[in-house]
């Protein structure tokens, strides 16, 4: 049962904390040089987009956390792990984004629609836009680089990869970092806008502009957490993979019904009705049965596995 893996491998836990450390830092530094840039040019906009900044290394707190928590084992209290604790943290940073990116950009747009603010300091929000650039950069990078080694071991596009994988954190970390550096350019044409035009309206249009986009990136986000907390099933991959391993199995000689359930990043819960071979007594299967399910769980991947015995008429499922 190697092949789905492939969404995860087991360095891929490492790999997705680093992803977040790197974007954690990476905001912190741009967060920095966007509060000593709104001191220095006293700019409304530049205070708006530190207190941005902020928010999202606060967002990147969330996700350490959902990493930490995530990776914890089974115990008697939480007999499937705590997998499923990542999407809980997961969603406290779309929460976030929202709540503070999206409209903390947008409340800021409206009033400097009503009250323009006066030329600043351009050069140095140049500067800070190019620097945030890099650093925003230098993040989806390495989450761009995760998610297509991800994407080329399912044959996957990597964007298809990040909206579908069960990683939250990269899906996360990606979709952020992109937004972040859409809404620096936008932010950047705006103040160009402004310097050239000398109208304040495209500054505060480019900063609801950002605004809408986080909202969408967290909306996006929001639900997709919400459906793996719900109950994400496993991608076709995984299941027509996890259906050919029991059909191998030597004791099994059919399967009618299976159910193969995120519990966590790369984390399963199977369910399946199984034919025995022979014919056994009921005490005979009911060992057997336990005895195939304790193999199956030794599968690193599979949190719990439940099997029971098919019907005569049910169908066969075929791989």
């Amino acid at each position: 049962m190697d092949q789905e893996r492939n969404e995860a491998p087991k360095s891929d836990g490492s790999e997705s904390l680093l992803t977040v450390i790197i974007a954690f830092a990476m905001n912190v530094l741009i967060a920095v040089a966007k509060s000593a840039a709104a001191v220095l040019t006293g700019s409304a906009s530049m205070v708006a987009e530190a207190v941005h900044s902020w928010a999202d290394s606060g967002n990147e707190v969330f996700l350490l956390i959902a990493e930490r928590r995530g990776g914890l084992g089974r115990d008697r209290a939480h007999p499937f792990g705590h997998g499923r604790e990542t999407y809980i943290w997961s969603m406290f940073a779309a929460f976030g984004l929202f709540a503070v990116g999206a409209a903390v950009s947008v409340m800021h747009g409206i009033t400097s629609l009503r009250d323009p603010e006066p030329d600043a300091n351009y050069l140095v929000g140049y500067i800070v836009l190019a620097i945030s650039f890099v650093l925003e950069g230098v993040s989806f990078l390495q989450s761009v680089r995760q998610a297509h080694a991800g994407g080329r071991r399912l044959s996957m596009h990597p964007l298809r990869f990040v909206s579908r994988t069960s990683n939250s954190t990269l899906r996360a970390v990606f979709f952020e970092d992109a937004a972040a550096l859409t809404g620096l350019l936008i932010a950047a044409a705006g103040m160009a806008l402004h310097e050239i035009t000398g109208n304040a309206v495209y500054d505060a249009v480019g900063s609801i502009l950002v605004g809408l986009l986080l909202g969408v990136i967290a909306i996006f986000l929001i639900q997709r957490n919400s459906q793996f907390l719900l109950g994400q099933p496993a991608m076709p991959v995984t299941r027509g993979t996890m259906l050919r391993f029991l059909l191998e199995h030597p004791d099994i000689d059919r399967v009618t019904y299976l159910h193969v359930e995120y519990v966590g990043p790369v984390q399963y819960y199977l369910v399946a009705a199984v034919d025995i071979r022979g014919d056994m007594r009921e005490h005979d299967v009911a060992v057997l049965l336990r005895r195939i399910e304790a193999e199956i769980e030794q599968q690193d991947i599979i949190v719990e596995a439940v099997l029971t015995l098919s019907t005569a008429d049910e169908p066969s499922l075929q791989p």
